[in-house]
């Protein structure tokens, strides 16, 4: 019992079958026409118009230098070591609360950098930052 005759013989398609790639294609056509006015679900509204300006405090710098000697400097006023905690506890009590910058001398011991950090840190300065100059 042979289902084929045996004049055919077991040639290779070369067509390409089209009708799956347009049924795939009305799929999609009909996918994208049902979401695409559901991903678009705002309700139009006129909003009023007004003018506003939004207010940008920016705290004060409070440069604190250390000199090649050790002395210190509070915005180019020398302070000596006692009045600089009372000084940097003024400071740290403003609102907003201005940024430390320190700046220290090549020359000076490291330890009168790490006291006046110690000291603002005390105080409660929260934002302390090192000035340095790049390399030339």
């Amino acid at each position: 019992m042979a289902f084929g005759t045996q004049d055919e013989p077991d040639a290779v398609m070369n067509e390409i079958n089209m009708t799956p790639l347009v049924d795939v294609m009305l799929v999609l056509l009909i996918i994208f026409i049902i979401t695409i006015p559901v991903m678009k679900h705002a309700v139009n509204v006129e909003l009023p118009r007004a003018s506003n300006q939004q207010e940008q405090v920016k705290p004060e710098t409070v440069r604190l230098s250390v000199d090649a000697e050790g002395h210190y400097f509070v915005n180019e006023a020398r302070v000596e070591d006692d009045a600089l905690s009372a000084l940097l506890q003024a400071e740290a009590a403003k609102t907003p609360q201005p940024d430390l910058h320190i700046r220290g001398d090549r020359a000076v011991r490291y330890e009168r950098v790490a006291q006046a950090m110690a000291t603002a840190q005390k105080a409660g300065l929260g934002k302390i930052g090192f000035i340095t100059e790049p390399p030339p």
